[in-house]
């Protein structure tokens, strides 16, 4: 029961954040009027995407220094995961844009670059795919991995900052702290940062271990069957 307790956490929080997110009165801000609630969902997203392609390039680094392949499957299950919360930030920003700026799509600086880290993390998956040698393959995508999230900070952090943009905290706009993040979202907007790092962890703990069950299984599978012959 000690080991579930942050997962009942988390299923305590989400279903906060759903309702809270849901009923609770928002400001009435100019052009976001009720889609600011998307506030809950979108930003959250975004933050565990970086959480997880942080805990990759953690993974990634140490692999690199012991050679162990069990710390390659960490770092390939915490990038799948933070690509599948990448998509979900993508899906829930474009909505949000679409009701705010008048188009799903406005060549935004930020929209920009989050999309090219996308692509850089989506060929990262598809360079994984093209190896075939299990130690090349981790070597190789651990590297990638590591200068990939090196790429990906100044990307969505640094240049969006030196440009006008329409992101809030950006190109002059006034970040949500100072502008719509009042005492009463913000009773929301926290807790729902952790669900959604607990639930982008929840659901990589669950990639983790049917990557190792898999790979012991092959592992044991190949050792057994190299003994027969021999």
């Amino acid at each position: 029961m000690r080991r579930k307790w942050w997962k009942v956490l988390c299923v305590i929080l989400l279903g906060y954040t759903v309702i809270g997110g849901l009923l609770m009165e928002v400001p009435r801000k100019d052009i976001l009027n009720e889609t600011i609630r998307n506030l809950y969902f979108h930003v959250p997203m975004w933050f565990t995407m970086i959480l997880l392609f942080g805990g990759a390039f953690g993974y990634s680094i140490k692999y690199l220094r012991t050679g162990n392949l069990k710390d390659d499957l960490y770092a390939v299950s915490f990038t799948t995961i933070g690509i599948l919360f990448s998509i979900l930030g993508m899906l829930t920003g474009m909505e949000w844009a679409k009701y705010t700026w008048g188009a799903a799509w406005s060549n935004d600086p930020k929209e920009l670059a989050t999309a090219l880290s996308m692509l850089i993390y989506f060929a990262y998956m598809v360079l994984r795919n093209g190896l075939k040698d299990e130690e090349k393959r981790a070597k190789i995508s651990s590297v990638y991995n590591v200068f990939a999230f090196a790429i990906m900070i100044p990307l969505i952090f640094v240049l969006p900052r030196l440009v006008d943009s329409l992101h809030p905290g950006n190109g002059g706009n006034p970040a949500f702290s100072k502008y719509d993040l009042d005492s009463h979202m913000r009773l929301i907007f926290y807790p729902a940062v952790i669900s959604w790092f607990l639930l982008g962890l929840w659901i990589t703990s669950l990639r983790v271990r049917y990557s190792i069950v898999r790979f012991e299984r092959e592992n044991s599978f190949y050792s057994a069957k190299t003994t027969t012959h021999a």
